[in-house]
């Protein structure tokens, strides 16, 4: 899909206009404000009755004299780890399909992440838009300096969830234990829904005496972890950037810490200062005094020793994190939601009478419960998968649905320049989501996200382009700023793919699909039939359908089966609608998607490679010039070198039988199924592995494509790319080829009439059960689960557990919800009945 190392993006985009005075800031730390010191010492003295060891304690700090931390710019920062058991904002609904903060309904524009036991990448103002890398404790007793992410045994669960265990609600309970026994750390995440704010709620139990709590976090403002300023103030944590327009993030408790110290990150930070020797001793107030000392920092806050002898052994406090474009906003944030509390934030984040929150959400899906029968886990993933999709949304920009929460392989990719990672847009991804919204019965968003597609098409007005108008952009901020410019295919079909199911839906009037197929989908056609010149930064070429520059994993360029199936039901698509329009041109997207139908054999089918059983004919993974039959070679990738495309095997044909371009008994699409199936091939061109379900019983799960090298190094262990490319990486099992399996033996069973109740709830055991079977402990669906090929990396992963690739992965979740819609419709969701009809005459 997203070979996203090699193009990372050098752009940084603040999230709103209103500038941060950055002096002030500075000019700041030299005398504490009275306000904020006075609320510190009365969220101290509310807090008695919890934890009366840090409740009568107030900062011991000295202002008399700044200290600046030494070590700029600390550690090249990186990101964190990508395999999320959790990601979480707040449910917010739209009014006249946008987004549209008052009074009555204020909007919050935060969104956060867990991996390992704790808080990773948390975004504020826009999606991609992260401003800090991790938030953890870090604890000191007899003999031991532990971090809460290496050092403790961790499990989650939903606060939220029916009688079925299905979540009503993105808010987690994370409970950490000491692999030596000496702590507990138990926290409850979720976001304040009335502010730019979120809330961590903790109860840390030490079962030992002299066990100190030390709230320790890592900030990467706006987008990078390389320009960061961190100060203290007062019983407040703080950090921005040098940057005039810098977002500020503030961190606040409700029981007062003893003493803090800002520092930079593996020089004079808070965690090398304990690991020293025990102490935060070497206490600094700021990081720069004059914002030209900036680079990767920490913020650390100490809280009382807690003692099992006396019995002070609890600490319950309430942590919150408040964002906004100036300090004043950020703290008045953090003020507010501390001041709400934990009971009212959180009621208001799940809904109550007064607010509408996710358990509404859930409420309003009228197919989600009929839905559930056809899981083998009650729908607890389904419910799962319906609140990840929806919180994978921009706040800014209404209908912008992005990949994944995540940075690919985080915690080995620097953080020095701003990446969105997959928190972007890319139109293949976004079609399954909106699918997947449809198929769950929620109407509202897929049509929102229809009508965002117009801000990524290209047209004469994209900036510095030349070239033929109408494909769809390759990957784009959600505000529709360009990132990559490959023009693929497929991106470019699905748009209209998606415009003909909501019109047939009646989502989108007769009036309304008009409209859009002359403003946005005819373009597209026209494209899809003669491409033409494109000249976009560093593309400047001509494209010749059906040929694609790139196809769906975005590497090759040429004949794939995936992205012509793609484009005859687009063409077909907009055949139907140029019909209701009064558009002539109908007739010729019909005539040139039937001759690329007719083509397909000849373009993209070899019967003399030498992975062919009997000569029998067989799809190729993509022919580069349309010759399959000929040794021509696939272009060098993620570090594995161009072999004959007659060795590379990708189930993507199968999109051809989902959309109704092949029927599901058709001689070569089961002469490529079983090849996809051979085992027996060695594991550089395998594509299927076998996994245990929950049951004991056997799922398969699949590859890309044989060849494969976007993931792991299968000698070193090594993440993707995390010192180069190399011939050992490999790409690995990615669960959503489960569920499209599953769509394929379902119009098998059903093209065959052997879909008996038994049939059905087989393929309900063994690709819904399958898909199931990848999802983690917090039910969240990976892009890659490992296939136990080769070293098992740092994490020593085990079979079937998701890698640290992207997690979660909106694709995959929009394919189970579509798999288990299908098979409760027993007719596959994806399928395009005109496509099939047109074809046949």
């Amino acid at each position: 899909m997203k070979t996203l190392l090699n193009n990372a993006t050098t752009h940084k985009k603040t999230p709103l206009a209103q500038a941060v005075n950055v002096a002030l800031i500075s000019a700041s730390i030299l005398a504490l404000s009275a306000c904020s010191q006075n609320d510190s010492e009365q969220n101290a003295s509310n807090s008695s009755e919890k934890a009366p060891t840090a409740a009568s304690s107030t900062a011991v700090i000295s202002t008399s004299d700044v200290q600046s931390a030494p070590g700029a710019p600390g550690i090249d920062p990186t990101w964190a780890f990508s395999g999320k058991t959790g990601i979480g904002t707040s449910y917010e609904p739209y009014v006249d399909g946008q987004y549209q903060s008052s009074v009555d309904n204020p909007v919050s524009k935060v969104w956060f992440s867990l991996a390992q036991g704790i808080l990773t990448e948390t975004m504020y103002g826009m999606i991609h838009n992260a401003q800090l890398k991790e938030m953890q404790f870090i604890v000191t007793g007899e003999g031991f300096v532990d971090t809460e992410k290496e050092d403790t045994i961790s499990t989650i669960e939903y606060l939220h969830q029916d009688e079925q265990g299905r979540p009503l609600s993105l808010a987690y309970k994370v409970i950490n234990k000491a692999k030596n026994g000496q702590y507990q750390i138990e926290k409850h995440f979720f976001t304040d829904p009335n502010r730019d704010s979120m809330m961590m709620k903790v109860v840390f139990t030490a079962f030992a005496d002299d066990v100190t709590p030390h709230l320790y976090a890592n900030p990467h403002v706006d987008n990078s972890g390389a320009n960061d300023i961190a100060t203290i103030e007062g019983q407040a944590l703080l950090a921005y950037t040098d940057k005039a327009d810098s977002s500020v993030m503030t961190i606040k408790s409700d029981v007062a810490f003893t003493q803090a110290s800002a520092g930079f990150v593996g020089t004079s930070g808070g965690l090398v200062d304990l690991k020293d020797n025990g102490k935060l001793n070497n206490l600094y107030q700021t990081t720069s005094t004059d914002n030209t000392s900036v680079g990767n920092v920490a913020l650390t806050a100490q809280y009382s020793t807690l003692n099992k002898a006396q019995g002070e052994n609890t600490l319950e406090m309430n942590v919150v994190i408040g964002f906004g474009a100036d300090k004043q906003s950020s703290l008045a944030n953090a003020d507010a939601t501390l001041d709400a509390g934990y009971d009212k934030v959180l009621s208001a984040y799940l809904g109550d009478d007064k607010h509408i929150g996710w358990k509404d959400y859930l409420a309003s899906l009228p197919a989600i419960n009929g839905m559930s029968v056809n899981t083998t886990d009650e729908g607890q993933l389904l419910y799962t998968s319906a609140l990840v999709l929806k919180a994978q949304e921009d706040k800014t920009h209404a209908g912008a649905l992005i990949a994944s929460l995540s940075n690919p392989w985080g915690d080995s990719v620097s953080a020095k320049v701003g990446s969105t990672g997959y928190k972007a847009v890319w139109p293949r991804d976004f079609y399954q989501c909106a699918m997947a919204f449809l198929a769950l019965g929620d109407t509202e968003t897929p049509k929102v996200a229809f009508e965002y597609l117009k801000k990524v098409q290209v047209s004469q007005q994209t900036p510095e382009y030349v070239g033929t108008p109408g494909w769809f952009l390759q990957k784009t901020h959600v505000d529709g700023e360009i990132e990559w410019v490959g023009v693929q295919l497929d991106q470019t079909a699905m748009p209209i793919m998606l415009g003909w199911k909501l019109w047939q839906a009646n989502v989108l009037t007769d009036a309304e699909i008009t409209q859009w197929y002359q403003e946005m989908l005819k373009p597209a056609a026209d494209f899809l039939v003669t491409g033409g010149k494109v000249k976009l930064d560093w593309n400047d070429t001509e494209i010749t359908p059906p040929s694609t520059q790139q196809e769906r994993w975005e590497e090759q360029a040429g004949f794939s089966p995936s992205t012509t199936a793609a484009v005859i039901a687009g063409l077909i698509a907009a055949s139907d609608l140029a019909k209701l329009a009064k558009d002539g041109q109908g007739e010729e997207y019909l005539a040139i998607a039937k001759k690329l139908e007719a083509s397909l054999e000849s373009t993209m089918v070899t019967n003399n490679g030498e992975l062919a059983k009997d000569n029998k004919p067989y799809y190729v993974r993509i022919s580069p010039n349309g010759n399959p039959n000929n040794n021509d070679k696939l272009l060098d990738n993620n570090g594995k070198p161009g072999l004959d495309q007659r060795t590379i095997l990708d189930g993507g044909f199968l999109e051809l039988v989902r959309y109704g371009v092949k029927v599901a008994n058709d001689s070569v699409i089961q002469n490529s199924v079983m090849l996809i199936d051979d085992t027996s091939l060695e594991d550089n061109l395998r594509v299927k592995y076998e996994f245990t379900a929950k049951d004991g019983s056997k799922i398969p799960g699949f590859r890309r494509y044989g060849n494969d090298g976007y993931g792991e190094d299968i000698t070193t262990g090594l993440s993707y790319a995390e010192k180069g490319n190399t011939a050992d990486q490999r790409g690995r099992v990615w669960p959503f080829f489960t569920g499209e399996r599953g769509h394929y033996e379902l119009a098998l069973a059903k093209s065959t009439d052997t879909l008996t109740p038994e049939v059905h709830q087989q393929l309900i055991n063994t690709y819904v059960q399958g898909m199931e079977t990848f999802a983690n402990e917090g039910m969240m669906l990976p892009e890659q689960a490992w296939d136990g090929v080769g070293n098992p990396t740092r994490y020593n992963y085990a079979m079937g557990q998701g890698t640290n690739s992207a997690t979660p992965l909106a694709w995959t979740h929009a394919e189970y919800v579509k798999l288990v819609r299908s098979m409760t419709d027993k007719a596959v969701w994806d399928f395009y009945p005109v496509v099939a009809e047109k074809l046949k005459k």
